[in-house]
Protein backbone atom coordinates (compact mmCIF):
# COMPACT_ATOMS: atom_id res chain seq x y z
CA UNK A 1 0.00 0.00 0.00
CA UNK A 2 1.27 3.46 -0.90
CA UNK A 3 -0.19 6.61 0.26
CA UNK A 4 -1.84 9.07 -0.82
CA UNK A 5 -0.64 12.31 1.67
CA UNK A 6 -2.90 15.12 2.23
CA UNK A 7 -0.76 18.31 3.81
CA UNK A 8 -2.61 21.52 4.49
CA UNK A 9 -0.63 24.69 4.52
CA UNK A 10 -1.43 27.69 5.91
CA UNK A 11 -0.23 31.60 4.81
CA UNK A 12 0.88 33.69 7.52
CA UNK A 13 2.55 36.57 8.41
CA UNK A 14 6.67 36.11 7.58
CA UNK A 15 8.29 35.31 11.14
CA UNK A 16 11.11 38.08 10.94
CA UNK A 17 8.27 40.82 10.51
CA UNK A 18 6.97 42.74 13.37
CA UNK A 19 3.09 43.05 12.87
CA UNK A 20 1.04 45.76 14.30
CA UNK A 21 -2.80 45.61 14.86
CA UNK A 22 -4.82 47.99 13.29
CA UNK A 23 -5.59 51.45 14.79
CA UNK A 24 -9.14 50.60 15.52
CA UNK A 25 -8.01 47.06 16.82
CA UNK A 26 -10.31 44.89 14.72
CA UNK A 27 -7.23 42.88 13.48
CA UNK A 28 -3.43 43.04 12.19
CA UNK A 29 -3.59 44.88 8.83
CA UNK A 30 -1.45 42.09 6.10
CA UNK A 31 -2.02 44.49 3.03
CA UNK A 32 1.20 45.38 2.95
CA UNK A 33 3.91 42.93 4.46
CA UNK A 34 5.59 40.02 3.68
CA UNK A 35 3.81 36.52 4.02
CA UNK A 36 4.81 32.87 4.13
CA UNK A 37 4.38 29.62 4.58
CA UNK A 38 3.79 28.79 7.80
CA UNK A 39 7.39 27.35 9.41
CA UNK A 40 5.42 24.15 11.31
CA UNK A 41 3.45 23.34 7.60
CA UNK A 42 6.79 23.77 6.08
CA UNK A 43 7.81 20.33 8.49
CA UNK A 44 4.87 18.32 7.51
CA UNK A 45 5.61 18.61 3.85
CA UNK A 46 9.00 18.19 4.45
CA UNK A 47 8.29 15.06 6.11
CA UNK A 48 5.53 13.61 3.41
CA UNK A 49 8.30 14.72 0.26
CA UNK A 50 10.65 11.83 2.40
CA UNK A 51 7.92 9.30 2.85
CA UNK A 52 7.60 10.00 -1.08
CA UNK A 53 11.15 9.30 -2.00
CA UNK A 54 11.42 6.12 0.27
CA UNK A 55 8.82 4.73 -1.94
CA UNK A 56 6.18 5.04 1.29
CA UNK A 57 3.61 7.24 -0.50
CA UNK A 58 2.48 7.66 -4.03
CA UNK A 59 1.55 11.24 -4.02
CA UNK A 60 1.85 14.24 -1.68
CA UNK A 61 -0.83 17.05 -2.25
CA UNK A 62 -0.55 20.04 -1.03
CA UNK A 63 -3.60 22.25 -0.25
CA UNK A 64 -4.74 25.61 1.41
CA UNK A 65 -7.30 27.81 1.97
CA UNK A 66 -7.21 31.86 1.30
CA UNK A 67 -7.79 34.85 -1.40
CA UNK A 68 -6.11 34.09 -4.94
CA UNK A 69 -2.55 35.25 -3.39
CA UNK A 70 -2.46 32.16 -1.18
CA UNK A 71 -1.31 30.50 -4.18
CA UNK A 72 2.32 31.77 -3.45
CA UNK A 73 2.80 28.67 -0.45
CA UNK A 74 1.16 26.11 -2.99
CA UNK A 75 4.01 27.35 -5.36
CA UNK A 76 6.41 26.96 -2.91
CA UNK A 77 5.06 23.27 -2.33
CA UNK A 78 5.12 22.45 -5.69
CA UNK A 79 9.16 23.70 -6.02
CA UNK A 80 9.70 21.56 -2.84
CA UNK A 81 8.19 18.65 -4.72
CA UNK A 82 4.33 18.12 -3.98
CA UNK A 83 2.67 16.69 -6.99
CA UNK A 84 -0.52 18.64 -7.26
CA UNK A 85 -2.04 21.59 -5.28
CA UNK A 86 -5.49 22.78 -4.52
CA UNK A 87 -6.47 26.08 -3.15
CA UNK A 88 -9.50 26.50 -1.62
CA UNK A 89 -10.55 30.04 -2.69
CA UNK A 90 -12.11 32.83 -0.24
CA UNK A 91 -13.47 35.46 -2.28
CA UNK A 92 -11.14 38.32 -0.45
CA UNK A 93 -9.02 38.76 1.88
CA UNK A 94 -10.57 38.26 4.99
CA UNK A 95 -10.75 40.45 8.15
CA UNK A 96 -12.62 37.54 9.84
CA UNK A 97 -9.90 34.63 10.03
CA UNK A 98 -11.33 31.07 9.06
CA UNK A 99 -10.55 29.21 12.21
CA UNK A 100 -10.27 25.64 13.30
CA UNK A 101 -13.42 24.48 13.20
CA UNK A 102 -14.35 26.19 9.45
CA UNK A 103 -10.73 24.50 8.32
CA UNK A 104 -11.39 20.89 10.01
CA UNK A 105 -14.47 20.70 8.30
CA UNK A 106 -13.47 21.71 4.99
CA UNK A 107 -10.30 19.22 5.63
CA UNK A 108 -12.84 16.16 6.26
CA UNK A 109 -14.62 16.55 3.36
CA UNK A 110 -12.11 16.72 1.27
CA UNK A 111 -10.18 13.67 2.79
CA UNK A 112 -13.03 11.92 2.28
CA UNK A 113 -14.24 13.06 -1.44
CA UNK A 114 -10.63 12.39 -2.39
CA UNK A 115 -10.03 9.39 -0.05
CA UNK A 116 -6.60 10.13 1.14
CA UNK A 117 -4.90 7.84 3.12
CA UNK A 118 -2.78 10.01 5.85
CA UNK A 119 -2.73 13.81 6.63
CA UNK A 120 0.23 15.36 7.71
CA UNK A 121 0.07 18.85 8.71
CA UNK A 122 1.96 21.59 11.19
CA UNK A 123 1.09 21.28 14.66
CA UNK A 124 0.11 25.19 14.83
CA UNK A 125 0.32 28.23 12.83
CA UNK A 126 2.60 31.35 13.93
CA UNK A 127 0.33 33.99 13.48
CA UNK A 128 -2.91 32.67 15.84
CA UNK A 129 -1.18 30.10 17.88
CA UNK A 130 -4.34 27.65 18.09
CA UNK A 131 -2.90 24.37 17.78
CA UNK A 132 -6.31 23.04 17.60
CA UNK A 133 -6.59 21.94 13.68
CA UNK A 134 -5.25 18.82 14.24
CA UNK A 135 -7.42 17.48 16.92
CA UNK A 136 -10.23 18.83 15.29
CA UNK A 137 -9.86 16.84 12.16
CA UNK A 138 -8.92 13.82 14.28
CA UNK A 139 -11.89 13.77 16.27
CA UNK A 140 -14.02 14.72 12.92
CA UNK A 141 -12.44 11.61 11.06
CA UNK A 142 -12.40 9.19 13.86
CA UNK A 143 -8.71 8.81 13.02
CA UNK A 144 -6.00 8.35 15.48
CA UNK A 145 -3.38 11.16 15.88
CA UNK A 146 0.17 11.86 17.09
CA UNK A 147 0.87 15.28 17.77
CA UNK A 148 3.71 17.45 18.32
CA UNK A 149 6.47 14.64 16.60
CA UNK A 150 9.69 15.20 16.50
CA UNK A 151 10.62 11.27 14.68
CA UNK A 152 8.64 9.55 12.41
CA UNK A 153 9.21 6.51 10.84
CA UNK A 154 6.72 3.87 8.35
CA UNK A 155 6.84 0.35 8.25
CA UNK A 156 5.00 -0.68 5.05
CA UNK A 157 4.33 -4.11 5.49
CA UNK A 158 2.81 -2.99 9.38
CA UNK A 159 0.68 -0.45 7.14
CA UNK A 160 2.10 1.63 10.38
CA UNK A 161 3.52 4.77 11.58
CA UNK A 162 5.96 4.48 14.27
CA UNK A 163 6.28 8.66 15.98
CA UNK A 164 8.11 9.78 18.57
CA UNK A 165 7.10 13.32 21.06
CA UNK A 166 8.60 14.99 22.94
CA UNK A 167 6.80 15.39 26.14
CA UNK A 168 7.06 16.88 29.80
CA UNK A 169 8.31 13.77 31.19
CA UNK A 170 10.99 12.89 27.91
CA UNK A 171 10.09 11.12 24.84
CA UNK A 172 6.79 9.33 24.12
CA UNK A 173 6.90 6.53 21.10
CA UNK A 174 3.59 5.82 19.66
CA UNK A 175 2.51 3.58 17.09
CA UNK A 176 -0.32 4.14 15.08
CA UNK A 177 -1.89 2.95 11.48
CA UNK A 178 -1.23 4.69 8.17
CA UNK A 179 -4.97 6.22 8.18
CA UNK A 180 -4.13 9.02 11.00
CA UNK A 181 -3.82 12.74 11.47
CA UNK A 182 -0.23 13.31 12.23
CA UNK A 183 1.10 16.86 13.59
CA UNK A 184 4.92 18.19 13.12
CA UNK A 185 6.84 20.03 15.57
CA UNK A 186 10.08 21.76 13.87
CA UNK A 187 12.77 19.58 15.29
CA UNK A 188 10.92 16.59 13.12
CA UNK A 189 13.11 17.67 10.07
CA UNK A 190 14.74 20.76 8.22
CA UNK A 191 13.33 21.52 5.18
CA UNK A 192 15.34 21.49 2.05
CA UNK A 193 15.43 24.88 0.16
CA UNK A 194 14.19 24.29 -3.67
CA UNK A 195 16.23 25.14 -6.82
CA UNK A 196 15.88 27.40 -9.24
CA UNK A 197 14.64 25.82 -11.97
CA UNK A 198 12.33 23.77 -9.63
CA UNK A 199 10.96 26.99 -8.58
CA UNK A 200 10.40 27.92 -12.38
CA UNK A 201 8.77 24.62 -12.88
CA UNK A 202 6.28 25.28 -10.16
CA UNK A 203 5.38 28.64 -11.58
CA UNK A 204 4.14 27.09 -14.78
CA UNK A 205 2.03 23.66 -12.58
CA UNK A 206 -1.50 24.54 -12.58
CA UNK A 207 -2.85 24.92 -9.29
CA UNK A 208 -6.49 23.69 -8.65
CA UNK A 209 -8.96 26.17 -7.06
CA UNK A 210 -12.27 25.68 -5.78
CA UNK A 211 -14.46 28.00 -3.97
CA UNK A 212 -14.31 27.22 0.22
CA UNK A 213 -17.36 26.90 1.78
CA UNK A 214 -18.16 27.09 5.26
CA UNK A 215 -19.68 25.00 7.26
CA UNK A 216 -22.99 26.31 8.23
CA UNK A 217 -23.91 26.61 11.94
CA UNK A 218 -20.42 26.23 13.29
CA UNK A 219 -19.99 28.66 16.71
CA UNK A 220 -16.65 30.03 16.27
CA UNK A 221 -14.68 32.33 18.67
CA UNK A 222 -15.13 36.01 18.17
CA UNK A 223 -12.03 38.45 18.53
CA UNK A 224 -12.86 41.46 20.23
CA UNK A 225 -10.01 43.45 19.90
CA UNK A 226 -6.06 43.44 18.95
CA UNK A 227 -4.05 45.73 20.81
CA UNK A 228 -0.08 45.70 21.52
CA UNK A 229 0.68 44.47 24.74
CA UNK A 230 2.09 46.77 27.29
CA UNK A 231 5.33 47.94 27.47
CA UNK A 232 7.41 46.98 30.14
CA UNK A 233 8.59 49.22 32.56
CA UNK A 234 12.27 49.32 33.30
CA UNK A 235 14.06 47.62 35.94
CA UNK A 236 15.68 48.43 39.43
CA UNK A 237 19.36 47.76 40.52
CA UNK A 238 19.76 46.62 43.83
CA UNK A 239 23.20 47.04 45.83
CA UNK A 240 22.79 43.42 47.58
CA UNK A 241 21.66 40.12 47.80
CA UNK A 242 19.30 41.44 51.04
CA UNK A 243 18.19 44.31 49.12
CA UNK A 244 17.16 41.62 46.24
CA UNK A 245 15.20 39.04 49.04
CA UNK A 246 13.38 42.32 50.30
CA UNK A 247 12.32 43.90 47.03
CA UNK A 248 11.04 39.76 46.29
CA UNK A 249 8.88 39.67 49.08
CA UNK A 250 6.87 42.89 48.69
CA UNK A 251 6.49 42.38 45.08
CA UNK A 252 3.29 41.59 45.28
CA UNK A 253 3.12 45.02 46.85
CA UNK A 254 5.28 46.39 44.18
CA UNK A 255 2.70 45.23 41.79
Amino acid sequence: MKLRILVPLKRVVDYNIRVKPRADGSGVDKSIIKMSLNPFCENALEEAIRLKEKGVASEVFAVSIGPEKTKDVLQTALAMGADSALLLSTAKEIDKEVQPIHVAHALKALVQARKFDTVLMGKQAIDDDFTQTPQMLAALLNWPMALFISKLEADAAKATFKAEREVDGGLQQVELPFNSVISCDLRVNKPRLPKLPDIMKAKKKPIETIPFEEEKGLKAAKVLEIKEPAARKGGVMVESVDELIAKLKNVDKVL
